[in-house]
This record gives structure tokens, C-alpha cells and sequence, in this order.
């Protein structure tokens, strides 16, 4: 499982930290129970419980609200990620780790000295190699994208790397950036990833539901 999407406590009152200006301005989020990563499972025939991996590209809200529907997973994230995102400064950088399950104690990741196309480094997943984390940061300090080999095409999740397919194309920093530098040669590396193979391109949102500054108009 890559990421875990949000949760439907984003609507009960208090959830979100009432001072923090992102979330008491800039945030609106509507999400069913039935709509959250575990009934969206059920309902299809597989068991959150029978998840052996769930790969975190990073620890925004709408990625690990999720996380409760994975108690026997092992749980991976950058080491980086979790150092940034963890305490008060955590919260005050808009991540939510009081509200991260108790249980929760993931597996941190350094990258390997292993390239892959443009990617310096990566992080097997698997012995075979198949499945690895590359390096993309930008949206956040450790963010994290995955990509999966297969015998005829390789599928690149990419987290928020970028929020549309037409966005990294252009390779165009999307609205949230903690590093532009950093974030345009993610860009560059991802397109140039793409560009190598072929390749089916995963970015973590869809398109319809972006609103016009997290498709890059106030940039």
C-alpha cells in the first residue's frame, strides 16, 4: 500500500488545530467513513490487515489519515520525513503527529547508493529490486515516491512530487513547496525518468478536485 489518504474525523470540530493558520484558512475537506482506505478495501475483497508494507511518501494529513486501518503493516517513510514532521515543530509545519495512531512506529529509510535513471540513490523494498523508493523532495523535506518494475512498463507512484501528470510535464512547482530549487530538479529528474521508458505516471491526486493554487496559479 502506498500512502493511506485521509480520514473523516477532517470534520469533526477541533480535529484540525484551531490557531494553525493553513488549516483554519486554506483547508477544507469533506471525507464519508465509507469513503476512507479500509471500507474502500473491504468493499473490493482484501483486508487491510493482510498489508505487509504500507510505503509513505510523506506525512501530510490527506497521505496518513489513514493510518489507523493498518495496525500489523510495517509502516516505511524517510528517515528525514519523519525527523521534520515529528513534535511541536511538526505541527507548527502543518503535519498532524498528535494525531498519528500510538502504535505508530515506522520502519525509517536512508536512501542507498543504488541509481536508478536520473535518481542517485534508492531504497529496495524488495530482494528483487522491484519495488523501491526514489527521492523527491521538494513538497516536503523527505518526500519520497515509488516505483514498481514490471516486465513491460514501470509504474512511478509519486506521492505529491507533483499534483497532475500536465504539471510535471511542464515540470512546474505545484503550490506547496518547502524548496523550489530542490522541487524543480525533482521535476526534472521525474520527467527525465519518465522520458527513459515507458512509463505510467501516479501522482496521488486527482486532477477534478484541485482547486486553482494547488494547480500553480499563484506561482
Amino acid at each position: 500500500m502506498v500512502d493511506t489518504g485521509e480520514t473523516a474525523r477532517v470534520a469533526e470540530r477541533g480535529y484540525f488545530p484551531w490557531w494553525h493558520p493553513y488549516f483554519r484558512y486554506a483547508l477544507r475537506e469533506w471525507v464519508r467513513p465509507e469513503e476512507e482506505i479500509g471500507p474502500q478495501m473491504r468493499a473490493i475483497g482484501l483486508d487491510p490487515n493482510d498489508v505487509r508494507w504500507v510505503l509513505l511518501t510523506h506525512l501530510h494529513t490527506d497521505h496518513a489519515g489513514g493510518l489507523a486501518h493498518f495496525p500489523k503493516a510495517e509502516h516505511l517513510l524517510s528517515r528525514r520525513e519523519y525527523e521534520n514532521d515529528t513534535g511541536a515543530m511538526g505541527l507548527i509545519r502543518g503535519f498532524l503527529p498528535n494525531r498519528w495512531p500510538r502504535w505508530f512506529r515506522p520502519t525509517l529509510i536512508d536512501m542507498q547508493p543504488e541509481s536508478i535513471g536520473p535518481f542517485p540513490s534508492s531504497y529496495r523494498v524488495t530482494q528483487a529490486g522491484d519495488v523501491r523508493f526514489v527521492p523527491t523532495p521538494g513538497h516536503t523535506v523527505g518526500h519520497l515516491s515509488v516505483v514498481v518494475t514490471t516486465p513491460g512498463v514501470t509504474y512511478l507512484l509519486a506521492g505529491d512530487a507533483s499534483y497532475t501528470q500536465e504539471l510535471m510535464l511542464q515540470e512546474r512547482i505545484d503550490g506547496v513547496s518547502n524548496d523550489r530549487q530542490t522541487a524543480r530538479r525533482t521535476l526534472e529528474r521525474v520527467h527525465a525518468f519518465c522520458r527513459a521508458a515507458p512509463t505510467v505516471y501516479l501522482p496521488a491526486h486527482d486532477p477534478d478536485t484541485l482547486t486553482g493554487w494547488q494547480t500553480g496559479n499563484w506561482q
